[in-house]
């Protein structure tokens, strides 16, 4: 699901307000000398809002975590770092397609944020630190997972889980299928059962194994790891949207 922008940069909005900072005015009859600033909102009001935030730099900023400086003035406000990435966030909402327009590259653009929620939730901690091999794997594993549980096998994992479940034969005792159309006894329905098993074994054996067993291997670009990101996203579609046939 797209970004509600209008929502996204009130909130942002609503958290710069929360937490700029003022100089609180002294009491009737009393002159103060003090150098004190305070937060134009309550601890409380400001935590709940950056509960929402994060979320929403989470998608828009996916490394602000460690792309942000947050070693700067944090005695005066310590919500220094998300007050710069709330103001990058709201920029990239703002002009991001007149951004893209005016250097040329107006084409859609890839976001591990809207791929299947299977795949993001596995790989997001990772990805925020920069870890995007192992953020790759950590999604793997979940959509294996999330297939085992849809059939509940544990006997069976990735490559062999994928050619069991989508197999052609009919569903045995402990055996289910998983189906992505009704059999009609098209070429259609054989061809895009055989896709999938021949795409799982794709993702596992040429991206998973590789990412997990090399040792050695330098990080992987960013770009790319959206890439295999998008290939287990599609799988995971699949998996997801499958019908269950089981005896």
């Amino acid at each position: 699901m797209a970004i509600d922008v209008d929502w996204a940069r009130k909130e942002l909005a609503n958290f710069l307000q929360l937490t700029e900072l003022y100089r609180p005015p002294d009491p009737p009859g009393v002159v103060s000398f003090s150098s004190h600033l305070s937060t134009r909102g309550s601890s409380k009001d400001i935590v709940a809002s950056a509960q929402v935030v994060e979320q929403i730099l989470d998608r828009v900023l996916p490394r602000w975590r460690t792309e942000v400086p947050d070693n700067h003035n944090k005695t005066i406000n310590r919500w220094y770092q998300h007050i710069e990435a709330v103001q990058r966030a709201d920029v990239v909402l703002a002009r991001d397609a007149e951004v893209r327009a005016g250097l040329g590259d107006d084409a859609p653009q890839l976001s591990a944020a809207v791929m299947h929620p299977w795949v993001w939730d596995g790989a997001r901690a990772l990805w925020g630190s920069g870890h995007y091999r192992e953020a790759v794997t950590a999604a793997a594993k979940k959509v294996n997972a999330e297939a085992q549980n849809k059939v509940s096998r544990r006997d069976l994992n990735e490559t062999k889980l994928f050619q069991n479940t989508f197999s052609l034969s009919d569903p045995k005792p402990g055996e289910p299928r998983l189906r992505l159309m009704a059999d009609d006894g098209s070429d259609t329905y054989r061809s895009l059962h055989r896709g999938t098993m021949a795409f799982a074994e794709g993702c596992y054996a040429g991206i998973r194994n590789p990412n997990t067993h090399e040792d050695g291997l330098p990080e992987l670009p960013e770009r790319e790891a959206l890439e295999q990101l998008a290939a287990f996203s599609v799988l995971a579609r699949w998996v997801d949207t499958a019908s269950l046939e089981a005896v």
